[in-house]
């Protein structure tokens, strides 16, 4: 029954995590298309777009936490060897990947403040 439980909780995160992506890339395409918008009618979105990616990135980086959550769960509830190395090699995947993004994130100017 416990089992079950954790199992419920680790979708029901991995859910929210996937959730978290998608609506980040929704708003992104909503906000890009504006910006697209106006730019044929000749204004510069080159720093709104930025702002738009960077937001975007932050998105990913909080699904992809909960995508992590949820995959230590699963781990927890059937921790055979393959299940460890899988989790270890997604764990460090999401990790590199988060990193990077994070960098990035912290290295851009317009977003600093926001």
């Amino acid at each position: 029954m416990t089992l079950k439980i954790i199992n419920n909780i680790s979708l029901l995160i991995g859910i929210i995590g996937g959730a978290i992506i998608v609506w980040g890339a929704l708003v992104s395409a909503y906000k890009i298309i504006n910006l697209e918008i106006k730019r044929f009618k000749k204004n510069d979105i080159y720093s709104e777009r930025e702002l738009v990616r960077y937001r975007f990135g932050s998105y990913i980086l909080l699904g992809l936490e909960f995508l992590i959550a949820a995959d230590i769960m699963n781990t927890i509830i059937k921790p055979s060897h393959n299940e460890l190395i899988t989790l270890g090699a997604i764990v460090i995947i999401r990790t590199i990947l988060s990193f990077f993004l994070t960098r990035e994130l912290n290295s851009n100017p317009h977003i600093n403040n926001t």
